[in-house]
């Protein structure tokens, strides 16, 4: 196993920042990931808008897949995420969050306060400081995951075709992440890890927490992801990144019908069966684009499967 120890983290996922490794397909890397807030928010008394973090969603990577094309697909398996603190934060943010005003979404009122929560880690769940009958169980997941755009520099806020900050809760172990490749070697970078997150991260803040990652990274064989793609043992699932959110949803559900198609399917007959057996949810509604998850149980899906 390969063990990063990065000291410095990336803001961008870009083609254009040096690389910190270099793999051979399949080999295990363990990484630590530092929460959004690079670790410097530690008490409720703080204010997360003024901590002197250099970024959002501080990145690991990135990360060269040795043999890894322009064109292919890239399959990330996350083997384990192990929570690295007893405690998570979160917060409320002027201009950020699913219920009020920000750059994108203009209204004539004030921005929300900001106000920090702390979570404390009591067994297999989180309590919130203060507000003990808040609580919720330990789900960790990789807020971030993408691989290097063909030109453009993009911000680790954001999600888009080829990941980022999708803030999916099926980014987890056990699950494998199919990512479109747009730079030879890939350029693979993760991060943002959450604790725990409801459907749409309302208020634009998860569990965050930093936490060792164990992953391996290899090209998908047969696979031509357009937007990112998760297997887990029961479901096959398609990432739409997009604003307005009908818009993210419908690249997701074109994903998983293309993802059928590659099994065998007829698209006509995936349409009709997606629209009987199909299942979403909701990444997030806070980031400057949305992301939304078009399901299929495998047991629906492999019908087809080519032999």
């Amino acid at each position: 196993m390969i063990k990063l120890d990065q000291k410095e983290y990336s803001f961008l996922f870009s083609k254009y920042e040096k690389p910190v490794l270099e793999v051979e397909p399949g080999e295990l890397i363990q990484a630590s990931v530092v929460d959004t807030f690079s670790n410097l928010v530690k008490s409720v008394n703080d204010k997360p808008k003024q901590v002197p973090r250099k970024g959002p969603n501080p990145q690991i990577g990135p990360i060269l897949v040795k043999g890894i094309k322009k064109g292919d697909t890239l399959a990330c398996h996350i083997h384990s995420i192990e929570l690295d603190r007893d405690y998570a934060v979160s917060q409320i943010s002027p201009m950020m969050g699913g219920l009020q005003q920000t750059d994108l979404t203009s209204m004539l009122y004030e921005p929300l306060e900001n106000r920090c929560f702390i979570w404390r880690r009591v067994g297999d769940e989180f309590v919130c400081e203060g507000h003990e009958e808040m609580r919720c169980p330990i789900e960790p997941f990789c807020g971030t995951m993408a691989t290097a755009p063909w030109m453009e520099a993009i911000s680790t806020l954001v999600p888009y075709n080829q990941g980022g900050n999708m803030d999916v809760r099926d980014v987890c172990a056990g699950n494998t992440v199919y990512l479109p490749v747009a730079v030879d070697g890939g350029y693979f970078f993760t991060g943002d890890c959450h604790a725990k997150q409801g459907d749409g991260e309302l208020c634009g803040t998860a569990l965050e927490i930093p936490a060792t990652v164990v992953f391996s990274l290899e090209k998908a064989e047969g696979m031509n992801a357009k937007n990112p793609r998760i297997e887990s043992p029961t479901h096959y699932m398609a990432v739409g990144c997009a604003r307005p959110l009908e818009d993210a949803a419908r690249i997701a559900w074109v994903e998983l019908i293309r993802w059928l198609e590659e099994k065998g399917w007829d698209r006509m007959l995936a349409y009709q069966m997606l629209t009987q057996v199909g299942e979403m949810s909701l990444g997030n509604i806070v980031d400057p684009n949305y992301s939304m998850v078009a399901k299929i149980e495998k047991k629906y899906a492999d019908v087809y499967l080519k032999k």
